[in-house]
């Protein structure tokens, strides 16, 4: 093929290829501005860190709510818990209960009746991390930082570090 009998000039293909162009640098730049607006807000690189408050906000509701199995239930990540009271000798759902209600232990001094999910960060290695926290406020300001281990989806009291916000 020579330049004097080049194909003919296909209209629909250079379309297609200028918008295919144009959707995918649209498509990063939502992508860039998803991720930053993530991280910006308070809920992780690309909102990862949504789900990891949403489960504090349920346990936190359920110890509002005075439902203690439900709370320990998520706390230990385990929905199925009293199958095998065993595994959980360490820490009982009694002591449990204590921690979170009795004045004397409670993070708070007494039993959580509000509470607000304000913001988590990312803590530990990777680009993820290994360990969610979440600031909640609680009871009209007092601030609760409660860790979320990603490794098994447990969560944790006291928090290694709090953060301000």
């Amino acid at each position: 093929m020579t330049l004097l009998n080049a194909p003919a000039y296909d209209e629909r293909r250079a379309k297609l290829v200028r918008l295919s162009l144009i959707g995918a640098v649209a498509f990063v730049i939502l992508l860039l501005v998803l991720a930053l607006a993530g991280f910006v807000t308070g809920h992780g690189w690309l909102f990862s860190n949504l789900p990891v408050e949403h489960k504090v906000d349920r346990f936190l509701t359920a110890l509002q709510q005075k439902d203690y199995d439900t709370a320990y239930a998520i706390y230990q990540n385990d929905k199925d818990w009293k199958q095998h009271p065993d595994k959980y000798k360490s820490y009982p759902e009694d002591r449990f209960i204590d921690d979170w209600t009795d004045p004397r232990y409670s993070p708070i001094g007494k039993p959580i009746t509000t509470h607000h999910v304000d913001k988590s960060v990312t803590d530990g290695s990777g680009p993820f991390g290994t360990t969610v926290i979440v600031g909640s406020t609680v009871d009209g300001g007092k601030r609760l930082f409660i860790p979320y281990q990603r490794s098994d989806g447990t969560l944790t009291y006291p928090a290694p570090h709090v953060f301000e916000y």
